[in-house]
């Protein structure tokens, strides 16, 4: 008796390229060659897979701006919580109270520190590391068709001045 191949451990074809595939679940609309109910999707017929892998919608941010980010949330959460804390002391005509709102204004003021922490270390990353741009600005389509004229007008005036030095005197004519 011939066993078949065990092909659910195999990678796929967009795998390779660190592509994530994303597979439709039972009941969703069928798109192609890797429709629910085929056996490149279910492994076995009548079972569905535990975990269908999506593509990520957005790029992973990275680390230095993810730091920052999460400072800044967590100064900012801290930060609420004083301001209703001291919202709270005030209420009930508490010591406490007066402390808590200088403090307040204090981690309000770090509180935008940090939020602007994020801004700048996101523009120096993107500033050191750069970015990958995606074509589909209208300015950058206007911006290449104008470099692709004045590189066609500066290789066209290069190729009359060989013309004209070409001929061995210099001066074509005696003015």
């Amino acid at each position: 008796m011939r066993r078949e191949p065990d092909t659910r451990h195999r990678r796929r074809k967009g795998d390779q390229t660190g592509q994530s595939m994303c597979r439709p679940m039972r009941g969703h609309q069928a798109r192609g060659p890797g429709a629910a109910g085929s056996d490149a999707v279910m492994s076995t017929a009548g079972q569905r897979e535990l975990w269908v892998e999506e593509p990520a919608k957005r790029r992973r941010m990275p680390d230095p701006v993810r730091t920052a980010a999460v400072r800044a949330v967590l100064i900012a959460s801290l930060t609420l919580i004083q301001a209703m804390v001291a919202t709270l002391c005030t209420l009930a005509d508490s010591w406490l109270a007066f402390p808590m709102v200088l403090s307040s204004v204090a981690s309000t003021v770090v509180a935008t520190w940090g939020v602007l922490d994020v801004w700048v270390t996101r523009q120096v990353w993107n500033q050191r590391h750069g970015v990958v741009s995606v074509p589909a600005s209208t300015a950058r389509q206007l911006r290449r068709e104008r470099r692709r004229a004045r590189r066609a007008a500066r290789s066209g005036g290069r190729h009359a001045e060989n013309i004209r030095t070409r001929g061995g005197a210099g001066q074509l004519t005696h003015t």
